[in-house]
């Protein structure tokens, strides 16, 4: 009786290990940037990471076989993190751009985007990005719209890159610099709720860019991503998602 205890002991904590090892292999850990609302933020009540960006990855992952695990970080660290494997998987309204693509793999595109110009409520003398020549313009470190700014004006313009979206649009607010340049979503997800009546977008889209997810280079996943995506577009659960956060859908 005391061996088939230990039998059965031994039986059940292999099975223990088999599940937590398919558990494991289920959960992917998913790199995103808190501050770029609405793609991604926090829930202040629940605690919880929310968003448009939240929303498709946990709906692709229903498809695709695992549960994504949110690990947030600053923009600039996300792909070093994917370099170095510490996380699977990034999602954040990432730019897929040539140089991007040397050292991390990418899905399809699942959003369009530009750049877009954001100034005071009271500012009357910028109405395109060349006005802003001679300025002091906030954007984001490590983001598509840093490096448009630098190879347009160069020394011409004071350029401060800020760590997190927050802080470019607080320092606009607060005169510290006298335009925002940055992801259109974003620019007018801002200029609409706690900037509304304090800001204002001008002069038209920059840059016509896709978002892209992001993966290691190599990885085995990006093929079940895609799959997802094509599947969600195809049903009509993107369009649903897209409107719950911008409306109906033009993509």
């Amino acid at each position: 009786m005391t061996f088939k205890f230990k039998k059965l002991a031994l039986a059940s904590a292999i099975g223990l290990g088999m599940a937590s090892g398919a558990m494991a292999q289920d959960t992917v850990r998913v790199a995103t940037d808190p501050s770029f609302v609405p793609f991604e933020m926090m829930d202040q009540e629940t605690g919880e990471m929310t968003g448009f960006d939240m929303d498709i990855i946990r709906e692709i992952g229903k498809r695709a076989g695992f549960t994504p695990d949110i690990n947030t970080m600053d923009f600039n660290g996300i792909i070093p993190a994917l370099q170095t494997g510490n996380v699977d998987i990034a999602i954040a309204g990432i730019t897929i751009t040539d140089e991007r693509k040397e050292i991390v793999d990418f899905s399809d595109p699942y959003y369009d985007s530009g750049l877009q110009v954001l100034v005071g409520s009271d500012q009357e003398g910028v109405a395109e990005i060349d006005d802003l020549e001679g300025m002091k313009i906030g954007t984001k470190i490590g983001s598509t719209s840093y490096d448009f700014l630098t190879e347009k004006f160069g020394d011409s313009a004071d350029i401060t890159p800020y760590p997190g979206s927050a802080d470019m649009y607080m320092a606009l607010v607060g005169g510290s610099v006298d335009a925002v340049f940055y992801d259109a979503p974003n620019v007018g997800y801002f200029s609409q709720t706690r900037g509304e009546g304090r800001v204002k977008v001008v002069g038209p889209l920059y840059e016509g860019q896709q978002y892209g997810i992001a993966f290691p280079q190599g990885s085995e996943r990006v093929e079940a991503v895609n799959e997802a995506l094509a599947a969600m577009r195809e049903d009509g659960t993107y369009d649903e998602i897209h409107a719950k956060w911008f409306g109906k859908s033009e993509q």
